[in-house]
């Protein structure tokens, strides 16, 4: 019994750390429209240039 307590302890504490990580990642990131526009933009100018 206290091995499977222990288990899920640690099961949760990890889905709870995955779930604080990505919500983290979504706030904190930009949107992938905006690192696409950038890097289109970026290849218009290398394109330009030469």
């Amino acid at each position: 019994m206290k091995f499977e307590t222990v288990l899920l302890h640690s099961v949760f504490a990890a889905c709870l750390l995955l779930c604080v990580a990505v919500m983290g990642a979504m706030l904190v990131l930009p949107t992938p429209t905006a690192l696409a526009a950038n890097q289109a933009h970026a290849a218009n100018v290398v394109n330009a240039e030469g």
